[in-house]
């Protein structure tokens, strides 16, 4: 029976071993998972520190905007209104002119028909000063109406402006101490992810988005699983000890890995992240 150096030509033997080279074991793979997920529990716990605050800062930002804009709008129903005060005090002014102009006419008139048009006529003109009189009293009162709604907003805008400041400096303190720390974490995570297969490294975010605190691989730490607590069978943490399988808790659904392994990449990226 031929050996395989005596049926390969050198071209096949040479791409053999690369094939060789590139083969990844279930051990690396295990690290490199549990690598990622420090990386990524690492970049948690900054976001933690932040906690709600970049959604309050667009809260609050989308308030100002709203506010700012139901002032804009009131400002011009205020020069509406003040429009409507000028354009009848002008209907008065035409009224006033009217009525001395036509109580001239009566006294030049040749008879009381003519006198009790010109009444008539100085009489609408009259209705037509009182009706204005009344309109403008109305819309000086709606005036006075929005000017204290506006004063409203504007003291909110004040508080909220306030809000938005003292959050904005809080939350660039807490940046200014991490930023250089997470785009660290970020290129990590980016390049331990590359040493991972494609369907390994969904099925890890997949786990990370549907378990709590995102931990997708977790050790063994006093027999039990890190991610449930319940006690793994002896011949079962054998197995993952063997570093042989990918093994998945029953209970909690993470992938497992020994204790021993953990502490080794736990000092390992702590010592990356320095």
């Amino acid at each position: 029976m031929q050996s395989f150096y005596q049926i390969k030509t050198p071209i096949q033997f040479i791409t053999y071993n690369m094939a060789k080279k590139k083969e990844v074991t279930v051990e690396e793979k295990l690290r490199a998972l549990y690598d990622l997920q420090l990386i990524d529990s690492r970049a948690d716990e900054i976001k933690n520190v932040r906690g709600e605050l970049p959604l309050e800062i667009d809260d609050l930002e989308d308030e100002i905007v709203g506010l700012n804009k139901r002032l804009s709008n009131l400002d011009t129903e205020v020069e509406n209104l003040n429009n409507d005060i000028a354009s009848k005090k002008l209907v008065i002014e035409e009224a006033k002119t009217l009525i001395k102009k036509y109580n001239e006419q009566q006294k030049k008139v040749r008879n009381n028909r003519e006198f009790d048009s010109i009444s008539k006529e100085v009489e609408y003109q009259e209705l037509e000063t009182q009706l204005a009189d009344k309109k403008i009293k109305e819309f000086r009162v709606k005036i006075e109406q929005k000017n204290a709604i506006i004063e409203t907003a504007k003291e909110n805008i004040a508080k909220k402006d306030d809000q938005l400041k003292h959050k904005s400096a809080e939350l660039e303190d807490i940046m200014k101490d991490t930023v250089k720390e997470e785009i660290l974490l970020v290129k990590k995570s980016e390049e331990y992810a590359k040493l991972i297969d494609e369907k390994l490294l969904k099925a890890y975010k997949r786990i990370r988005t549907n378990v709590r605190n995102g931990l997708a691989v977790v050790s063994i730490d006093r027999g039990a699983s890190g991610g449930s607590f319940f006690t793994i069978p002896p011949q079962r943490q054998v197995e993952i000890a063997g570093r042989k399988k990918i093994i998945i808790d029953e209970y909690s659904g993470r992938i497992l890995v020994d204790g021993a392994l953990a502490e080794e990449e736990k000092e390992k990226i702590a010592n990356l992240l320095k």
